[in-house]
């Protein structure tokens, strides 16, 4: 099966691993999903990869997916893809580095520990990314339209 050719069938085994079957009926267990964009453009462009990272299908625009087979994937991403986006900062601790960060994500509040100014890294356009000192990635999908305060703190830093 060409790389570009949409899978013959994609399903969950026992296991609970994804499965393509191509359409020659060759099964591949254990495939996942890749973005291609996976911050500035997540519908545009997934793969999917076997095992040793070999790409077995390529996804042009995730409309183009069978809905039985996104929610398959959509599942699968949920499970591999962790990024929590910022929605508010509280407060911070100093406007020197280091500082700690209580702030609200789509996950709940948190503390985080920034460890530079370097930490924090523009993406494209508005989009933040902010690493903190374990690593975790935190995402601002937009600083404009971050409350007042939380502007205030994060221009403190940029």
């Amino acid at each position: 099966m060409s790389p570009y050719q949409k899978p013959h069938m994609l399903e969950r085994d026992s296991l609970g691993r994804l499965v393509l079957i191509d359409a020659g009926g060759n099964r591949n267990v254990g495939v996942y999903p890749v973005r291609a964009f996976p911050i500035t453009a997540p519908g545009a462009g997934i793969s999917l990869i076997d095992q040793s990272g070999k790409e077995l299908c390529w996804f042009d625009d995730v409309g183009a997916i069978p809905e039985a087979e996104l929610g398959l994937i959509e599942e699968e991403m949920a499970a591999r893809e962790f990024m929590p986006v910022i929605e508010k900062i509280i407060k911070v601790s100093t406007f020197a580095t280091p500082s700690i960060w209580d702030i609200e994500t789509d996950r709940g509040p948190t503390r985080i520990r920034l460890k530079g100014e370097e930490d924090i890294r523009r993406i494209a356009g508005n989009t933040l990314l902010i690493a903190d000192s374990n690593g975790l990635q935190f995402l601002i999908k937009d600083s404009t339209q971050l409350d007042k305060v939380s502007k205030k703190l994060l221009d403190r830093f940029r």
